[in-house]
């Protein structure tokens, strides 16, 4: 059963916006892989816009193809054979008064023919009124950033929409799921925010029966899932994949990183920088310090599914590969709760913007770890409020039993020791598995309802 369309709003309403604009020319929609970009262009072209899928023929064929989905607009338009791109976008612009043509998985078309880019520009530059308005998608970010944003592209300052399709924000996985509290974050814990996930493990009767079937069973169609995706994204994926692997088992620092894998520091960074930015690691520094110049950084991986996957599948792939899925799921079931606790504590820093929390706004929060008056001390939550007055200290809780009236003794007492306090209003709050919410509590279902 398919998923309903969720969320996406604003991007709805930027393309729909693009494909009724008199000087409309070119909009760019990238993201990675299973995040809804075919159906999110689909849901928006009208019933006498070309919407084209590319793969990954040769270029006279993709033409060809084309040319057959214009047919369908433009009578007889695949009457004719056209031996280049230039010739069918000339043709096009003859015979049309205003067109949405969408190519998705544009990349395809590039690899196939690298002289596309630049047949673009040349029609999109040319003086005249403008007949095409071209929507260009791909799941390759790296080469879709290329094509757009870089100052060296033939397309480079020539789209009046850019918008990159991240996952969903972690709210909605209750709607795709019919999943409340607890059992909505465990889920969001594997699956993260990305809709065609969620499509798959609606299937099943259960969370366990899907990471099962779908993603530890050697046949299951997400058990290769994160090579797949480095692979879209990079000419190899042996280093990126080492990274990661290394991260997920607890490499969190440059130094750890460096000296298991050989290399300095240095030759790091930028491959590091890399999986950031197209979303699949993240960097922390404690709140306060500037993330360019700290000396205490750490490395998560950001996307929950890889997470899971390079801690749960990638160390036992030899099992898996033999169908020993039982000791796996023994490991998976012990270390489950843990893993849950780390994607709470990422839930609740995401939620701190969006709640008004004693009485007032906050801005972005952030871990912090040092040293305070008494020895070592870590936060799992901490915020400045939007005027600057006051600052929040909280902290994540994924116990089944909750002790609320202890845990919030024990929070102030250390928070009071804070070095970055500096004499402004210190709140607190928690976050808890399991217990009544309202005022500095909140439960997995507040924090849900407040992430959409």
């Amino acid at each position: 059963m398919a998923l309903p369309f969720l969320d996406r709003d604003d991007e709805q309403r930027r393309l729909r916006r693009f494909m009724v604009g008199d000087d409309s020319r070119l909009a760019v929609l990238y993201g990675r892989r299973r995040c809804g970009k075919s159906t999110l262009v689909q849901r928006v072209c009208a019933e006498g816009d070309v919407y084209a899928l590319a793969d990954e023929r040769e270029s006279s064929l993709q033409v060809q193809a084309l040319a057959s989905e214009v047919a369908r607009i433009v009578p007889e338009f695949d009457a004719a054979r056209y031996p280049s791109w230039d010739a069918l976008f000339t043709s096009l612009e003859a015979r049309v008064e205003r067109l949405n043509l969408v190519l998705d998985e544009f990349p395809y078309l590039v690899l196939s023919a690298p002289e596309l880019p630049s047949v673009i520009q040349r029609h999109l530059d040319r003086p005249g009124p403008r007949r095409l308005r071209l929507v260009l998608c791909g799941s390759s970010q790296r080469m879709m950033q290329g094509l757009a944003l870089d100052r060296s592209a033939p397309l480079y300052g020539r789209a009046q929409e850019i918008l990159r399709l991240t996952p969903l924000s972690p709210g909605w996985i209750a709607d795709a799921l019919g999943l409340h509290g607890a059992a909505a974050v465990e889920a969001w814990a594997v699956w993260g925010g990305v809709p065609r996930y969620w499509e798959l493990a609606q299937r099943y009767p259960s969370l366990q029966e899907a990471i099962r079937d779908l993603v530890l069973h050697r046949h299951g169609v997400l058990h290769d899932e994160p090579h797949g995706l480095l692979l879209d994204d990079m000419r190899s994926a042996t280093q990126a994949s080492t990274l990661l692997a290394l991260v997920g088992a607890g490499c969190n620092r440059l130094s750890e990183i460096a000296a298991r894998m050989g290399k300095p520091s240095g030759a790091l960074t930028r491959p590091l920088a890399n999986l950031i930015d197209l979303g699949y690691l993240r960097k922390e520094v404690p709140f306060g310090e500037d993330e360019r110049s700290s000396k205490r950084t750490f490395y998560r991986i950001d996307d929950p599914l890889v997470a899971f996957w390079f801690r749960f599948v990638q160390p036992a792939r030899t099992l898996l590969q033999r169908d020993l899925l039982e000791p796996v799921e023994a490991k998976l079931d012990t270390a489950f709760p843990q893993h849950c606790a780390e994607a709470w504590e990422v839930l609740a820093r995401e939620s701190v913007p969006r709640l008004r929390i004693g009485g007032t706004g906050w801005g972005p929060a952030s871990r912090w770890w040092g040293n305070g008056r008494h020895g070592p001390v870590e936060f799992d939550v901490v915020a400045e409020s939007l005027d600057g007055e006051s600052v929040l200290i909280g902290e994540a809780k994924w116990a089944s039993r909750a002790d609320v009236a202890r845990w919030k003794a024990e929070l102030r007492a250390r928070a009071e020791s804070a070095p970055f306090l500096r004499g402004r209003r210190l709140v607190t709050a928690l976050w808890v598995k399991d217990g009544a919410g309202g005022g500095d509590t909140f439960t997995p279902a507040a924090v849900m309802a407040a992430l959409r």
